[in-house]
């Protein structure tokens, strides 16, 4: 069944597609119009930023007066200054709401409060999308963003929270990485044993990690390390 928005589907209103490509084939086109948009990402690798097409940011950027948007990232994506300075930018550039959470998150974008797309597994180089339409589904989608969107910090806020560890992050990993004992590690750094400690604490907040071993591979997903 096709419909006024483009997509086929299947009665349950949900279509499963795989890769950006497609992904972007299918719905690529509705961000000329979408009004309210919605997203949850982990970083700021998502499909929207696709390399080889400008026509998203410059549809958001021509928009922007008319065009609400929000977005949740997790909070490891500010350990990266480089990354720190692009959400500041996307932020002042598309007029963006941007809050920081440390929670967990699925990678989702909502438009306009009728149409989800729900980022699945990566699996042999290439991912799987969920594009569902099913109005109880979204309604459910959109009652966890809200909590999520509520509970977060904003951007702003949480920056200039990490700002010191942010500085600190990328030698703290490596004598994590390299099983340094505390007291060596706080002496190479210049650091008190409670204040190093403090920092790794620290570093283990932002990247939502419960551990030191999750901090390392979460700070690997990132590209921290």
């Amino acid at each position: 069944m096709r419909t006024n928005d483009g997509l086929t589907r299947a009665g349950d209103a949900v279509t499963v597609v795989q890769g950006e490509e497609e992904l972007f084939r299918r719905v690529g086109h509705l961000f000329a119009t979408v009004t309210d948009l919605a997203c949850a990402a982990n970083d700021l690798a998502t499909w929207v930023a696709d390399r080889r097409s400008d026509e998203v940011p410059a549809a958001a950027e021509r928009r922007a007066g008319d065009l609400r948007i929000r977005k949740i990232y997790r909070s490891g994506v500010l350990l990266d200054s480089v990354s720190a300075q692009e959400l500041a930018r996307r932020r002042d550039r598309f007029g963006a709401q941007i809050r920081i959470t440390t929670e967990d998150l699925n990678e989702t974008i909502i438009m306009d409060g009728r149409l989800v797309i729900l980022a699945g597994d990566l699996v042999a180089g290439q991912r799987g999308y969920s594009v569902i339409t099913q109005p109880e589904t979204v309604q459910g989608v959109i009652s966890l963003y809200e909590t999520a969107w509520r509970s977060a910090t904003d951007l702003a806020v949480f920056d200039a929270r990490v700002s010191e560890i942010r500085q600190l992050a990328p030698a703290v990993l490596d004598l994590l990485g390299s099983g340094v004992k505390d007291e060596a590690a706080a002496r190479s750094l210049g650091l008190g044993v409670r204040t190093y400690r403090r920092r790794v604490a620290e570093l283990m907040a932002a990247l939502g990690a419960e551990s030191r071993f999750q901090a390392g591979v979460r700070a690997r997903e990132l590209g921290l390390v």
